[in-house]
């Protein structure tokens, strides 16, 4: 049976090698009697990382780089991994040593046992307080609609190869892993473990791509938003009319319904706002169909030393 990782580079230079390291040494004992190839791609890294993984093919041929002319974002470089991954296998995993390779062979395990997908999930994270309460707060979200999702979330993924080629069938422009992973509807099993704290380099995954990838998962892959939408339109349209009823019976019996302009005012603005926000949830849609309909690639490749 041949394994493939598939690794998303973006500034992660010192950390490569490491990880080519453990990655080889599970296989040099405890899966020994599996092979394996990884596929790196360099999502338009700045620093050494794309000299890193070149000097690691040419120790191991099993080592396959891919280069983008610039920087697509993680989920680019996963897509177009996927692609190039051979394996009866593949697996997702971190550049940056976070993901337990202890792990692999288990995930192995189970998948030889049956299981189509493994799903390693974060049940804790060594990371600052304010990022574990925005993971806490977009999970809970997401599992609004997708109650499957585990509450800590996840990366560090082993599909089987009908699983993947399922995956990659899929031609959407902006993806949501977690949830086009699990709508497959493929045998399942989850190992959770903590997250480790990254000792090499900075994490590139800044508060802005946390949020485009928020919005993705519930954008894309939910109909939470417009039943949101529809929801309060219809809350606010009933307290609409049972304050209209009021005003009626008030002007029926002489009385004046409020006593200024404050009222009126009120009014005007929480409907404004929610009208502005509802807007802007229904822009957020159409400019996504826009992308869609214009079919430009998730990437654009320079190189591939395959």
């Amino acid at each position: 049976m041949k394994i493939s990782f598939v690794v998303a580079v973006y500034h992660n230079e010192g950390a490569l090698f490491k990880t080519h390291e453990k990655i080889q040494s599970v296989f040099a004992n405890e899966l020994a009697h599996h092979e394996y190839e990884m596929v790196f791609v360099d999502d338009g890294s700045k620093d050494g990382s794309l000299r890193e993984i070149l000097g690691l093919r040419e120790q191991d041929h099993r080592v396959k780089v891919i280069t983008f002319t610039r920087n697509f974002g993680q989920m680019a470089a996963m897509l177009a991994g996927f692609k190039e991954a051979t394996g009866d296998a593949v697996i997702n995993i971190s550049a940056d040593l976070q993901d337990p390779v202890e792990l692999i062979p288990q995930m192995v395990e189970k998948w030889q046992g049956g299981s189509e997908t493994v799903i390693c999930y974060r049940t804790d994270r060594a990371d600052t307080l304010s990022a574990k309460l925005f993971s806490r707060l977009a999970y809970g979200v997401m599992r609004l609609s997708h109650p499957q999702i585990p509450p800590g979330g996840f990366d560090f993924v082993l599909m089987d190869r009908k699983v993947m080629d399922e995956f990659n069938a899929i031609d959407v422009r902006h993806r949501y892993f977690q949830g086009d992973l699990l709508w497959t509807g493929y045998r399942t099993s989850f190992i959770p473990y903590v997250r480790l704290k990254r000792t090499i380099g900075k994490s590139q995954y800044n508060f802005g791509k946390k949020l485009k990838n928020f919005l993705d998962a519930v954008l894309d892959a939910s109909y939470l938003p417009i039943r949101f939408i529809s929801l309060v339109g219809l809350m606010t349209s009933a307290l609409g009319v049972l304050y209209s009823a009021s005003i009626v019976v008030s002007w029926l019996r002489g009385e004046t319904p409020f006593a200024g302009w404050a009222p009126i005012m009120i009014a005007i603005l929480l409907v404004g706002g929610l009208i502005m926000v509802m807007l802007g949830v229904i822009g957020e849609y159409i400019w996504r169909i826009n992308e869609e309909v214009r079919k430009r690639p998730n990437y654009v490749v320079r190189d591939k030393y395959l």
